[in-house]
């Protein structure tokens, strides 16, 4: 059966060895969070999350949600789950004080993430969606919205959604055709249909904000035509509580691969009163508050999924018997030996945990930078960061995503038959983990979000940051005879990225193709990068451990499974940048038609 436990011991040396989350106390807002501080709220999310979510992951699988009449219901469990959530105080934890919320930094919103997309990723994308709902608002609405919505998502009782896609447009949002029309009393009537809104219509809370792509009739053409508005389903009363039904209703739900406890929804708007979120035609900038937040957030399912995949497989290794050992038994007293001496099962579960424990310590970088360029007291060091958080979204949500698919099919294949077979859980993974790589832009579109926007963004100084972040650390560190092992490979990887962006630089502007056709294998190549100079950054902390003394088979396991990436994984970056200088021909030469 699958398994899950919170990797509370992995997530604290990330945050206390590696990142020094203590320095988060000296920025200003963040007093409060202290080292201990988080580590007691991790710890009590841990309870939650091993308790009760895991628990209904399954069931919530085999139940789904339903559709009867406009009504949608979650799986049974969810809603009490919900209630204890809400109760709990989690919907709040990252949120403004202003509003009700604990005001704790985005690095402990990252690490909560990932225990909750871990032990249920359905589940966890109800309140998710609903902070990235109060993101757009908090950045973008009225005092007026803020003052009336934002307590009520910050406290859970109302949840959030976004509602982008239409039948005929996914990517491409210039398309949209949803109308929305000025009314007397300033507000807006939204008419059209929206498909694949995730937690659109569900029983868990008593309203639902809509944040709703529209345009209006003398707007102009493509997404620069385009307007914010937030759409209620019931529209509150001058005291706050939920008055009359909006005209907004879900008109279906979809019968999906996977996350089948999360409702997919068809949301039909016939003249449902909507407010303007923002400025007219500006709402594009509005919503990709939420979309960045959506897609840091999805990287972070692809995490999750991947963690009780490995743990579900290093599980089943450990006590399933099946052969005996190529070097002789090692259950001599037993029938075979268990499947984890087998270096094909090794090779699978080290693929695991070395991504798990990297993309754990770069989300976890990633929530501190976030921090730093909210609340840094320089100007210079918060845009800095924020260079830094634009440049690794793309490569988060896009890398996290394969490799959680990756890792899944790797913890089917570890379970043989038995993975295929339902009741044992681990196939749920592969098929949750499958549209991760679909929604909030697939990872194509990030590959060429990475190329067109972010390394060209700021004249390439954004891109400059991240390589020389990593540079930095190479230089720092390259004549250390204990790191020569790790540094070296990054070194050279780094190389790799530098030939790779000039090879584009000196042929994209000739043919835009050019770019197109590199741009998934750069963004591997420098995710690969990436998780490597992670993998550095942990060994250094894993050297300071040994040296202190303490929990050598820990500090130990870490330089053992630093030194498999390095070896195993990174030299992928050498094909990623010789297929990225073959060029676009050999990708575009065939005609359509001889497909």
């Amino acid at each position: 059966m699958a398994v899950y436990k919170a990797p509370l011991k992995d997530i604290q040396f990330v945050l206390n060895e590696v990142l020094d989350v203590s320095q988060l106390a000296r920025l200003p807002g963040y007093e409060d969070a202290t080292p201990d501080t988080i580590h007691a709220i991790i710890e009590e999310a841990a309870k939650l999350c091993e308790n009760v979510l895991f628990p209904l992951n399954r069931t919530g699988d085999e139940e789904g949600c339903t559709y009867e009449n406009g009504v949608v219901r979650t799986p049974k469990g969810f809603k009490h789950a919900y209630d204890m959530f809400r109760d709990g105080g989690w919907t709040a934890v990252t949120c403004d004080p202003e509003y009700g919320g604990q005001g704790l930094p985005a690095t402990v919103g990252f690490a909560l993430q990932e225990m909750f997309t871990a032990s249920n990723q359905a589940f966890a994308m109800y309140p998710g969606l609903s902070h990235g709902a109060y993101e757009a608002l908090s950045r973008h609405g009225s005092d007026e919205l803020k003052k009336k919505y934002l307590p009520k998502l910050t406290d859970g009782t109302w949840s959030g959604t976004m509602c982008l896609t239409e039948p005929q447009c996914g990517t491409d949002l210039g398309l949209i055709r949803t109308k929305a029309e000025l009314q007397a009393d300033g507000s807006y009537a939204i008419t059209g249909t929206k498909i694949f809104i995730s937690a659109g219509e569900h029983d868990l809370t008593e309203n639902i904000l809509h944040l709703v792509l529209a345009r209006l009739p003398d707007a102009p053409g493509g997404t620069k035509g385009i307007s914010l508005f937030l759409v209620p389903k019931f529209i509150p009363k001058a005291d706050g509580s939920v008055g009359e039904r909006n005209g907004i209703r879900c008109g279906a739900i979809e019968h999906k691969m996977g996350i089948k406890a999360n409702a997919t929804c068809v949301m039909n708007l016939d003249g449902a009163k909507g407010w303007l979120v923002g400025e007219l035609n500006r709402g594009m900038p509005a919503m990709f508050v939420m979309m960045n937040a959506a897609r840091l957030g999805v990287g972070m399912q692809g995490l999750g999924i991947a963690e009780t995949s490995y743990q579900s497989a290093v599980a089943y290794a450990r006590d399933r018997l099946q052969g005996r050992s190529l070097t002789g038994p090692k259950n001599a007293k037993g029938p075979a030996d268990s499947i984890i001496v087998h270096p094909d099962v090794r090779r699978m579960l080290m693929i695991q945990k070395s991504f798990t424990e990297a993309a754990r310590a770069l989300s976890l970088w990633v929530g501190l930078l976030i921090d730093e360029a909210h609340s840094h007291p320089d100007t210079d060091k918060r845009a800095a960061a924020d260079d830094l958080v634009q440049m690794l979204t793309p490569i988060i949500k896009a890398h996290f995503t394969d490799m959680g698919s990756e890792c899944a099919n790797l913890a089917v294949q570890t379970y043989g038959g038995h993975g295929y077979i339902r009741e044992n859980g681990v196939e749920q993974f592969v098929r949750d983990a499958r549209i991760t790589q679909l929604y909030e832009g697939t990872n194509g579109i990030q590959a060429l979000d990475l190329v067109g926007r972010k390394l060209p963004m700021k004249g390439g100084a954004a891109a400059q940051r991240l390589l020389g972040e990593i540079a930095g650390f190479v230089a720092k560190h390259k004549a250390d005879d204990k790191m020569k092992e790790f540094v070296e490979p990054l070194e050279k990887a780094l190389g790799r990225v530098q030939d790779a962006a000039l090879y584009l630089m000196q042929n994209a502007m000739k043919n835009p193709d050019e770019a197109g056709a590199a741009a998934s294998d750069l963004l591997r190549l420098m995710a690969l990068t990436a998780m490597a100079f992670m993998w550095n950054r942990i060994v250094v902390a894993a050297h300071k451990g040994l040296a202190a003394g303490n929990d050598n088979a820990f500090y130990e396991a870490k330089l053992t499974t630093a030194r498999f990436y390095m070896a195993r994984v990174l030299p992928q970056t050498t094909s990623l940048n010789h297929q990225i200088k073959a060029g676009a021909a050999t990708v575009m030469a065939l005609p359509a038609e001889a497909f």
